[in-house]
This record gives structure tokens, C-alpha cells and sequence, in this order.
């Protein structure tokens, strides 16, 4: 997939900057369907060319975002060798640039997101509370489910058609009791669940 045809999937204005990126690599982008276990993932191919796969379906902010982020990989790797670590200091420096240098692509509204992320990029997306906040924002406006964090102690709420009760926090995540059959689990903050009314 040649650069240009990204376009319907990216922020206006972002095709300089991919072109910078891209110009010293041969780069196949594949455009796939949802996949709930990650937005996008990057490999070197048998013949050394890179292979990026992104998820069809996130926003455009997002995902020019998660092209970044595997970009990263890409580059980082060329410059200082297999053998670091995937998401380690190299990673981290060259995907804190790429970010910074990019941010105009992004809303105001998300920018000053972006400059808090990029002073220590994680791994997983969903380990910066803010950006999942932000996108579910922008993604799901119509939709009646909120985040665990939420969610007040006592309070029943609904996970996966069934009803739960927060005890309370174990450190950073949210203790609660299944209704039906009385088991206790630990939900991680950003857990989507629906209120019950």
C-alpha cells in the first residue's frame, strides 16, 4: 500500500511527515479488521523489507498514532540494531521525537496529551489513562458505558450481561463481587461497564 492510499485513514497533513519516515525503507502497510487484542503490530520480513498491520477501524488521530508507534519500532531498530530491547530507551527516544515533531497533526484538544505521553511512551496503549480516555470520548459519544473508576463504591454496575457491586481498590485496580455467584474480581480502572440505574 503506497503512502498516498493511507490518506482516508489519517489526519490532514500528515503525508510530509510519512514520506520523512519512510523514505529509506521498503514498507508494507496492511490495513486489517478490528482485532481486540492490539491496534497495530510491525515485523522485518525474511527479504529485510517491514511489515506494518493497523487496525482499520480507529479514528484517524488514533491511527496515525499506532503508525507512529510502529514506525518507531522500525527505525529504532535500524539505527541501533536487533538487539535492543522492542520497547526499550531506543524505542522509547525515537517514538518521543517522532511525536513531538508530528504534533501539529494533532486537535489542541489532544496535543497537550500527546507532550505528557511522550515524556516516557509506554508499551501499550491502554497503559495511558488519558489517550483511552480521550479516544473512547471521541469514539463512543452515544454510548451509555463508563469506566469502572467511575463508578462509586456499592454501586451495581454490569460486565458482560452480568451484575457486580465495587467493594473498594487492591492498589491500583477495583475490587468487586459477582451478584450471582458471589466471587470477588480485580477490574483494572479503565474497564468499561454499564451503570445500573
Amino acid at each position: 500500500m503506497s503512502v498516498e492510499s493511507l490518506e482516508r485513514y489519517l489526519p490532514k497533513n500528515t503525508l510530509p511527515y510519512l514520506k520523512n519516515w519512510f523514505s529509506d525503507y521498503y514498507i508494507h502497510i496492511k490495513i486489517t479488521k478490528n482485532r481486540n487484542s492490539k491496534l497495530g503490530d510491525y515485523r522485518k520480513l525474511p527479504d529485510h523489507s517491514h511489515e506494518i498491520t493497523i487496525n482499520s477501524t480507529l479514528a484517524p488521530q488514533l491511527f496515525f498514532f499506532v503508525l507512529t508507534h510502529e514506525l518507531a519500532h522500525l527505525i529504532a531498530f535500524e539505527k541501533y540494531g536487533r538487539r535492543i530491547s522492542p520497547h526499550g530507551n531506543e524505542w522509547k527516544q525515537t517514538f518521543k521525537i517522532m511525536l513531538l515533531e508530528s504534533l501539529e497533526i494533532y486537535e489542541e484538544t489532544l496535543r497537550p496529551i500527546i507532550i505528557q505521553f511522550s515524556k516516557s511512551p509506554r508499551a501499550n496503549f491502554m497503559a495511558s489513562p488519558d489517550l483511552v480516555k480521550y479516544f473512547h470520548i471521541e469514539n463512543h459519544d452515544e454510548d451509555d458505558l463508563s469506566f469502572i473508576e467511575e463508578i462509586q463504591r456499592g454501586e451495581i454496575f454490569i460486565y458482560r450481561n452480568e451484575k457486580y457491586v465495587l467493594e473498594g481498590l487492591i492498589k491500583k485496580n477495583y475490587l468487586c463481587k459477582n451478584l450471582a455467584t458471589g466471587r470477588k474480581y480485580s477490574f483494572r480502572p479503565l474497564a468499561r461497564v454499564k451503570k445500573c440505574s
